[in-house]
């Protein structure tokens, strides 16, 4: 061999051994960004919206998932949240964002309304949510009333009752349709209940849904942020969700109308949904390791001589994802000091309570068989609001 050769050969072998270095040296600083986002705050945050053919956002949902208690809370944005919206430079409804300035600037608005990061995010269209539905063998709804409507352009409504499983197609509708009379609520209900049957199909068919083939097909129906790997090792997480856990959360806020547009404007600037959202993702976290946790029913009781005191905290408990069971007045209205009353001897929850309205003043009631109280028969904690609450804190 000439030496010329040889010196080709060793040039050759120089080349393959830093290219060698390169590649391990690359896989070794890739960023495992699902990985590191739960390493630095170890909850889930992902934005989802469902666009039609004209990018039009027809369902926002944002969910807040904590992987060591397997729960999760699904946040409903309705599309026509106002406020002056510094990515548009105007007042107008939320959903604008999306259409004008794409998902991005949408996440960060809708970041600031909740007051949360939100790292991920999953945009699908109506078209591509019908095939990924047929990938996962339909979903699962519960449909209180046969469905036989018409659409204002004409399309015809079908849906049968009950809990049924629906195809693609049938999805599509479930997700659509609107009869007369319904109002916001039943309709944003539906768009949770849609999310509920896909993370449900997600665990329940999780061997299939890892495969590699099938979590190629997804992320080509999915528009996210995420390469493959991540991708897949973020859907991991969620077929592990326990779906039996979901607490479903809304904006609320006052109707007005602003050129022409019917916006709702979230109640005291925003600072109630923010604090509802914080409270339920310490929900998920505090209550990770407790073996009944589940939605706590609320009774909330007047007793001072302010008007509507105890419906405008029904709204705010029900906000942070309490059923609320009445509200109504106490025995008396000269309540001096709030006082929660736990009915079921659980102090952890008693306290997650008392916190939301930074009420300490908490007593058990004495639940032994001894001394039976039928309210505890219906009711987790009673609040009794008294002069030193002000509408939303105890001072």
């Amino acid at each position: 061999m000439r030496d010329e050769q040889k010196g080709l050969i060793f040039l050759l072998l120089i080349v393959l051994i830093v290219a060698g270095v390169a590649v391990v040296v690359a896989l070794s600083l890739r960023t495992d960004t699902v990985g590191e986002s739960l390493e630095n705050d170890q909850v889930i945050r992902a934005l989802y919206v469902i666009v039609d053919g004209q990018e039009n956002a027809v369902m926002t949902e944002v969910v807040v998932y904590y992987p060591v208690s397997k729960k999760t809370a699904v946040i409903n944005i309705p599309y026509n949240i106002g406020a002056v919206y510094a990515s548009l430079g105007r007042v107008d409804g939320i959903a604008v964002i999306y259409k004008e300035k794409g998902i991005d600037a949408y996440r960060r608005e809708i970041e600031n309304l909740l007051g949360t990061s939100i790292p991920f995010y999953s945009v699908i269209t109506i078209d591509n949510f019908i095939k990924l539905t047929d990938l996962l063998g339909g979903m699962r709804v519960f449909v209180p009333e046969p469905v036989d409507a018409v659409s204002e352009d004409g399309e015809r409504w079908l849906l049968p009752s009950g809990a049924v499983t629906l195809d693609g197609d049938k999805m599509a509708t479930y997700l659509r349709y609107r009869l007369p009379g319904e109002t916001d609520a039943t309709v944003y209900e539906r768009y949770q209940n849609v999310m509920i049957a896909y993370f449900t199909q997600l665990n329940e068919n999780r061997t299939l849904v890892l495969s590699r083939k099938t979590i190629g097909n997804l992320s080509s129906l999915i528009k996210n942020n995420l390469d493959q790997e991540d991708f897949q090792t973020f859907m991991s997480f969620l077929a592990d969700m326990n779906t039996e856990y979901i607490i479903k959360q809304n904006v609320t806020g006052t109707m007005r109308s602003v050129d022409g547009k019917m916006l709702v404007f979230p109640l005291n600037g925003g600072d109630f949904i923010k604090q509802a959202v914080a409270q339920s993702t310490h929900m998920l976290i505090s209550t990770g390791n407790a073996m009944a946790s589940r939605i706590y029913v609320l009774e909330i009781k007047n007793g001072t001589t302010v008007q509507g005191l105890a419906r405008n905290t029904g709204i705010l408990y029900q906000n942070a994802s309490y059923e609320i069971l009445r509200t109504t007045n106490a025995d008396r209205n000269d309540y001096e000091h709030t006082v929660i009353i736990d009915h079921i001897g659980n102090s952890e929850i008693a306290q997650i309570v008392g916190d939301f309205i930074r009420c300490k003043n908490i007593v058990e009631e004495d639940i032994s068989a001894d001394a039976p109280n039928e309210s505890a028969a219906h009711v987790d904690f009673t609040i009794i609001l008294g002069k030193d609450f002000d509408g939303r804190y105890v001072r």
